[in-house]
């Protein structure tokens, strides 16, 4: 293969399916080359191979599977599972790593690839550079086995059983009998799965966008518009909502009012319940640079130190290690329980939240109290190329006159999106309006530079 530009983003590759990169061609390089580099001297690895009802996935699944046996790796398939059941079983079946196929929440026609270490945690950047080099370097010249050398693929038919009963475990098999749930599962992962598990722990269910059919995978659903189950909720009088994306790593709650609770305030909610049970280790957490002013002010207020990375999950996970805490998470709602679990995981969360509120004998609106959220304005400015933003003279004055003038009172965050072709443009502040134009301005600067 030709040598290509830098594969991994921020959650490992990920493009417009059928389009390179992310192509069935890429795909079966791509298994030859983690078979290769993930065996670690095995004779026989196993992978394991899961996917979200995406179109796509399919396709990238055979010829990743294909790559993978091709180089004398077994390939365990357990079909449509959330990331987080991946990360989950690749631990459980002591597979030598786990992939996903998934672009978690992107619309049906992108897709992506990611891979576990069979410890369940994401890849470390080297790791990951060292599957890319083996990629670019030539993937026909590894080792082709023959006869009984070659892999096999093998089918796991109870992944989702075996998965959901982890997810009552981590709770001790909690009885939500009474509580009435609405759970929208954004046309993917989780479709077959949320109903399940709430319900046989007794909870009354009302599951919403749970037919997917490959093309509907986050369409105006899910946590992306958390907004469209509150009137539901409402109606049908159900204690709480549940949002998932497109493949089940993460959350957003929605209260008995129809109110939006996003990933900042559950990890409040959280840390500040398991520090007065005593169980929040070294009375830390982590969160990336994207969570509210609101969080860092209520948790200083609430004596737990917070400790901040940049945007990714993984750097969340590396970061909870390095400080021994077991609490971190992004606003957007990927939350790690590091106690139960090495990945974000939108339903353990949910029970994380049904328990707390159990426990607390109190409505899942008494989340939103836990902290005060400042106005917060998100544009997402679309470029055609991702040159330094510190080499950009014009675009880091107006990021200082911001700064400047917003002082104590606010701050402002330019980065890359590091899953799509995109400038984020994220600032907070005491009031909307004027937040709303220093925001355009700098929007504006970077669609005439970049």
């Amino acid at each position: 293969m030709q040598k290509m530009r830098k594969l991994f983003g921020t959650d490992g590759i990920r493009g417009k399916a059928n389009v390179e990169p992310m192509t069935s061609e890429l795909a079966l390089h791509l298994g030859r080359a983690a078979a290769y580099i993930l065996h670690r001297g095995k004779d026989r690895p196993i992978i394991l191979i899961g996917k979200d009802p995406r179109i796509s996935s399919d396709m990238l699944e055979a010829a990743l599977s294909s790559g993978i046996t091709s180089a004398g790796a077994d390939c365990l398939k357990v079909g449509m599972l959330p990331t987080p059941g991946i990360s989950y079983l690749t631990r459980a079946l002591e597979a030598d790593a786990g992939i996903v196929i998934s672009a978690s929440h992107n619309p049906f026609d992108d897709n992506g690839i990611k891979f576990f270490g069979p410890d369940g945690f994401k890849l470390s950047d080297q790791t990951e550079e060292e599957i890319e080099n083996a990629l670019q370097t030539n993937t026909d010249s590894i080792i082709h086995p023959t006869g009984i050398y070659i892999g096999r693929m093998i089918e796991i038919t109870d992944a989702s059983s075996r998965y959901q009963k982890f997810l009552q475990q981590s709770v001790d098999d909690m009885d939500l009998s009474g509580m009435s749930i609405i759970a929208d599962c954004a046309h993917g992962a989780t479709s077959f799965i949320a109903t399940q598990l709430f319900s046989q722990m007794g909870a009354r269910v009302i599951t919403l966008n749970n037919e997917p059919d490959g093309t509907n995978i986050n369409l105006n659903c899910g946590s992306l518009y958390p907004e469209m189950i509150g009137e539901i909720i409402k109606e049908q009088r159900a204690d709480i909502g549940f949002c998932f994306d497109g493949d089940g790593d993460r959350i957003i709650v929605v209260d008995e009012n129809g109110q939006v609770i996003d990933g900042d305030f559950i990890i409040m909610a959280c840390a500040k319940h398991m520090k007065e049970t005593k169980r929040l280790k070294n009375d830390t957490v982590v969160v990336t640079i994207m969570s509210n002013i609101g969080f860092h002010i209520a948790c200083k207020e609430a004596g737990i130190t917070v400790r901040e990375t940049g945007v990714g999950d993984r750097y969340v996970s590396e970061e909870m290690i390095a400080s021994g805490s077991n609490l971190g998470g992004e606003q957007s709602g990927h939350i790690i329980f590091s106690d139960y679990h090495t990945s974000g995981d939108g339903m353990l969360t949910a029970l994380q939240v049904l328990k707390l509120l159990k426990e607390t004998k109190q409505p899942a609106s008494s989340l939103r109290k836990v902290m005060r959220k400042f106005p917060q304005v998100l544009l997402n400015v679309p470029v055609q190329a991702k040159p330094p933003l510190e080499d950009m003279p014009e675009i880091q004055k107006a990021i200082h006159d911001t700064a400047n003038i917003l002082k104590d009172s606010g701050r402002v965050l330019v980065r890359y999106s590091g899953t799509e072709m995109k400038c984020r443009v994220m600032i907070e502040g005491e009031d909307y309006e004027q937040i709303t134009e220093l925001a355009q301005k700098i929007a504006q600067k970077i669609e005439e530079k970049i």
